[in-house]
């Protein structure tokens, strides 16, 4: 396949990571230290696992855009639960913008590279970071009390992502490393069929329900979920 034949290699039809990175941290501001053991749609974290993981994650996908496949890409999901690092307020922030910054390169996007212990295409990884990203926003916005929204295309890659769980266990490979990536979940496959993953089982919506909230539901989350609920 040549470039012109290669939709990679147009960097302008790469999927941007920057929306869902900047939504997170815009949401970080109104998070102060008595939110940080509030409760979140992910079952076994509070905000600071969640805040923890989010910062793994955007340092292993960071690390898997570049193919820098260390330490950051190789621990398995279900490794440890996170811990939130004292300087999270200004380490998140600038590893968001890094792994954002990472994946606008259209080499991040091709070849083979390693996430959370497992090996998996280049695009694929992209496509889950991006899921990661999405999914984690709306977790820490609805665990804070704080609105969300996300743009289509991106709702329709992690749809994309997510839709295989509706059929059974051969969906996409699991997101999630957060140094001890995704939510804490294991290495297997992010299908969603897998009930010790924080992307658990899917949740029934109406076939009219708005996209984010059918998004929503294939990762596992109710969509009307609120703090002690």
């Amino acid at each position: 396949m040549d470039a012109q034949e290669n939709p990679l290699s147009d960097a302008a039809a790469l999927p941007d990571l920057e929306p869902a990175t900047r939504r997170i941290a815009a949401l970080l501001g109104q998070v102060d230290d008595s939110r940080l053991d509030s409760p979140t749609p992910c079952p076994d974290y509070a905000v600071r696992e969640l805040l923890g993981h989010l910062t793994g994650l955007a340092t292993a996908f960071r690390d898997a855009a570049r193919k820098d496949l260390g330490a950051s890409t190789a621990v398995s999901p279900d490794a440890a639960l996170p811990v939130l690092d004292d300087d999270w307020r200004e380490v998140l922030p600038r590893r968001l913008e890094e792994v954002a910054a990472a994946w606008r390169s259209p080499d991040a996007w091709t070849g083979l590279t390693r996430a959370g212990g497992v090996e998996l295409p280049g695009e694929v990884a992209g496509a889950v970071a991006l899921n990661e990203l999405v999914v984690h926003g709306w977790d820490l916005a609805r665990s804070t009390g704080q609105p969300y929204t996300a743009g289509e295309a991106e709702l329709r890659s992690c749809e994309a992502l997510l839709a295989p769980a509706e059929d059974g266990p051969n969906g996409s490979p699991e997101d999630g490393p957060d140094g001890s990536p995704d939510d804490g979940s294991d290495d297997s496959p992010e299908d969603g069929s897998d009930d010790d993953s924080l992307f658990g089982p899917p949740v029934p919506v109406p076939g009219d329900a708005p996209l984010l909230d059918r998004v929503i539901a294939l990762a596992g989350r109710r969509p009307d979920w609120q703090p002690g609920s």
